[in-house]
């Protein structure tokens, strides 16, 4: 299975729009962030977690040939809001599979409800095939099974995904020890890691090398990054051994 990151920055990208922050002044390729997403693809299997407003650009990065499903973890906009740029996808492949919580379906009927419609629609809108994810009750996806890991991004219902001995997690403040089972003998663990400074619904990065200690995968790679977490290079020099900044285009194997 490979595992390629689309994306690793926080809402605001990186660089933020109009800002003289170092970071964002930075030449280094791997301080520059997408919002955050993955693509998961093995066999001849290619499934996203989350389509935020890079999405169009991240497919373009990647060369994704194909999309069997995207994965929702939550509806917040630098999650969701490059769904419309499915259409080449739905051109050459029919309705597209989307995953997630029902609250969150409900809320892209929202914003999208064009691609939603079933009567009149527009000819050029794309659609979609909308899969309710419930907490305990494993999926298929593709040849594999995938497991929800539900998890708390302040006061918000947020879902993860367990795939194998791979499992993917943002936005997180706080996970209940039943949730944390989930994800024991793990060989590759993503977690959200914002800023050095708390903050009231994603990890910092002492919780989440706290979390990483308590889980214990084999390796873990942070995402969600903001600019004031710091030059990659440099952050990177104080992270634990099996411990590593991800950055935008990095392609692992697991």
């Amino acid at each position: 299975m490979n595992l390629y990151f689309l994306g690793t920055g926080t809402s605001q990208g990186i660089p933020v729009i109009g800002s003289s922050h170092s970071v964002c002044q930075s030449t280094d390729f791997k301080d520059k962030r997408l919002r955050v997403s993955v693509w998961i693809y093995w066999d001849n299997f290619s499934f996203i977690v989350d389509c935020g407003p890079d999405f169009r650009q991240q497919m373009l990065n990647s060369n994704c040939p194909k999309v069997d499903g995207i994965m929702f973890t939550h509806e917040h906009s630098d999650h969701t809001a490059g769904l419309d740029d499915i259409r080449p996808f739905f051109f050459k492949q029919g309705d597209i599979p989307i995953y997630g919580h029902h609250r969150v379906i409900e809320n892209l009927k929202k914003r999208f409800d064009y691609i939603f419609e079933t009567e009149n629609r527009y000819p050029g809108a794309p659609s979609v095939k909308p899969i309710e994810v419930f907490n305990n009750h494993p999926f298929s996806l593709g040849n594999k099974t995938a497991i929800p890991v539900n998890v708390m991004h302040g006061k918000l219902q947020v879902f993860g995904y367990r795939i194998d001995d791979f499992a993917y997690l943002t936005d997180v403040k706080m996970v209940e020890n039943t949730e944390i089972e989930k994800l024991k003998n793990l060989k590759v663990l993503v977690i959200n890691a914002l800023r050095e400074e708390p903050h009231h619904s994603h990890f910092n990065l002492e919780e989440a090398l706290d979390f990483i200690a308590l889980v214990q995968p084999e390796k873990a790679y942070l995402t969600h990054i903001s600019h004031i977490m710091g030059f990659h290079e440099e952050v990177q020099q104080k992270l634990p051994k099996n411990v590593y900044l991800a950055y935008d285009n990095l392609e692992i194997t697991i």
